[in-house]
């Protein structure tokens, strides 16, 4: 299935034309647990489970094993000055199952930064503890500015 205009064939001319389809596949991290050969998509609204199934073992040679489509319904949501109700898209989710030795696991991408903000809140628990031995050390002399201390 395709909707895009490919010149018409005329006699002589070589042919170059390729075929693509329109349809296109998200992996999407899923939101509820999950077995870890299952994989979560969101596809085209127009694909079948059977394309589904095609498109992974023709194009990446993935082995299916099953796939379960389903349609998730947009949110909605109502504007709080005119009254109007608004609705995103509908999005059609694919959960393919892979044979059982196979298994897919998100990549960590942003383990720098769960390693920088941890060092943030080591530095920050550092500064609230001297700052808190600084209030105890003048807990005796209230009213004293902090620069006038031996």
């Amino acid at each position: 299935m395709s909707s895009r205009w490919y010149p018409i064939y005329q006699r002589g001319n070589p042919q170059l034309r390729v075929f693509l389809p329109n349809f296109w596949m998200k992996i999407i991290r899923p939101a509820e647990e999950q077995p870890p050969n299952v994989v979560t998509f969101s596809v085209s609204m127009e694909m079948t489970k059977y394309d589904v199934q095609n498109y992974l073992e023709k194009i990446y040679k993935l082995p299916v094993v099953d796939v379960r489509t389903r349609i998730a319904l947009g949110d909605t949501k109502r504007d709080q000055t005119y009254g109007y109700v608004t609705k995103k898209d509908d999005v059609k989710l694919a959960y393919v199952t892979l044979p059982k030795e196979e298994s897919f696991v998100f990549p960590e991408m942003f383990a720098e930064k769960a390693e920088k903000q941890a060092k943030e809140e080591k530095s920050l628990d550092e500064s609230k503890a001297g700052f808190k031995r600084f209030l105890d050390r003048n807990k005796k002399r209230p009213g004293t500015p902090g620069w006038f201390s031996i």
